[in-house]
């Protein structure tokens, strides 16, 4: 079943703008964004297939094959050229962390998610140390058989579906989404849950991982008709030295109605984790 088509303008030059607006320069051409489930993908993109990546943020490109994976593409960069381009899309440093992407095959665009930590092994020469994964709407890890929160964010962020995702998501669908912002250093995910507009850049600098050990849930019913929730947490997370610190404590979540979209109080929380 497909999702509602989201039209995105990309051009042959990108700008982004705060993390979450990619504008023409130039030329604009609309490309028709299509948020497919892994089991169609997954026979549009046999093995062997190749395609283009398109980073979102960026807006370079490089190419691909798929070598492996069964619950997503286990793919390689064809050439030395493409892990290059790959690599300046992760700041010259290789990374687990999740980034929205467009898979271009012939004449479709579909919304996908990637990370950049070369794994396992590979067969191309291409100065690419082994493989890396391509998550689809539906596509799971290894080791789980539900969709990884950080790439489902990644692939609605590229599909053009986040923020609706998050202005529905019940208070502790939030959170988690939150803190997967966080994880993976992003502010547009942030910037849609946050309270307060804040410049992100110099919080997510300090994190290198950060992970939701425990969360108090509360039946539905009883957060209805609030507006106003204060949720207790343990958060644990790695800074940017190599330091593990913790957070028990609660994050505050407000709403102006009953009908409105829940939103986290930013400044609270990252004075009381300090973060």
């Amino acid at each position: 079943m497909r999702s509602l088509i989201t039209v995105i303008l990309f051009t042959v030059t990108l700008l982004f703008i705060n993390c979450s607006n990619v504008l023409a320069k130039d030329e604009s051409v609309a490309i028709p964004i299509e948020m497919l489930p892994w089991e169609e993908v997954n026979g549009i993109l046999p093995k062997y297939s190749k395609f283009t990546v398109l980073d979102v943020e960026t807006g370079k490109r490089f190419k691909v094959q798929r070598r492996a994976g069964n619950r997503h593409a286990d793919v390689q960069p064809l050439t030395p050229k493409d892990t290059k381009i790959m690599k300046e899309i992760y700041g010259g440093k290789w990374s687990w962390k999740r980034r929205a992407i467009i898979v271009i095959h012939h004449n479709q665009s579909i919304a996908a998610s990637m990370h950049g930590m070369p794994h396992g092994a590979g067969a191309l020469e291409n100065d690419f140390p082994g493989h890396f994964c391509i998550h689809f709407y539906g596509s799971t890890t290894h080791r789980t058989n539900s969709m990884d929160l950080s790439h489902k964010l990644m692939i609605l962020k590229s599909a053009g579906e986040l923020q609706e995702y998050l202005t529905g998501a019940e208070p502790f669908e939030l959170i988690n989404a939150y803190v997967a912002g966080l994880k993976q250093q992003d502010p547009r995910i942030l910037s849609t849950i946050s309270l307060q507009q804040l410049d992100w850049k110099e919080y997510i600098q300090s994190i290198e991982n950060i992970n939701l050990k425990r969360i108090s849930i509360f039946p539905v019913e009883e957060t209805v008709n609030q507006i106003s929730l204060q949720v207790p947490v343990e958060i644990e997370w790695i800074n940017n030295n190599s330091e593990k610190k913790y957070f028990n404590g609660d994050i505050y979540l407000y709403r102006f109605s009953p009908s409105e979209a829940w939103k986290i109080d930013s400044i609270r929380f990252l004075k009381d984790s300090g973060i």
